[in-house]
């Protein structure tokens, strides 16, 4: 599948940490596919394209993926009520996935769950238009 986020992942270290980007930054797609079996996730599950170019992108980059909001490292990632969940929100109140049912779909749409509750919330956008918007706002100088 030909790739469609990465290179906009890979801009966003020089755009947010006034450094180039290196490929120490990401994972090789052999060490992803290993941490992905590693993890909770069901045998075969396959991340949808958007997931997968941003830990190739920028999987070890913490400063990106840990700035107020954390992105499951691919062993940490888990499915529970029907959603793949990937991101989560510093105090624990929220966490952010995708329907296992969409898991085919390269830039699938992005739902939230409040923790509280455990009801979900579709966000009305996709997972790159959210991480996006989300990565603009928390590097957003005051």
């Amino acid at each position: 599948m030909a790739e469609m986020f990465l290179d906009k992942f890979k801009a966003l270290v020089p755009r947010y940490l006034d450094d180039e980007w290196t490929p120490g930054e990401g994972y090789s797609r052999s060490e992803l596919k290993e941490l992905v079996a590693d993890s909770e996730l069901p045998e075969r599950t396959r991340l949808p394209l958007i997931l997968e170019e941003l830990y190739l992108a920028l999987g070890k980059c913490e400063e990106i993926l840990e700035a107020y909001h954390f992105i499951f490292d691919p062993d940490e990632l888990v499915t529970e009520d029907g959603y793949l969940l990937f991101l989560e929100d510093e105090e624990e109140r929220w966490v952010w996935g995708v329907e296992t049912s969409d898991l085919n779909i390269p830039d699938p749409m992005i739902h939230r769950r409040n923790n509280d509750k455990y009801e979900w919330t579709p966000e009305g956008a996709t997972v790159s238009e959210f991480l996006f918007d989300l990565l603009e706002f928390s590097f957003e100088e005051d």
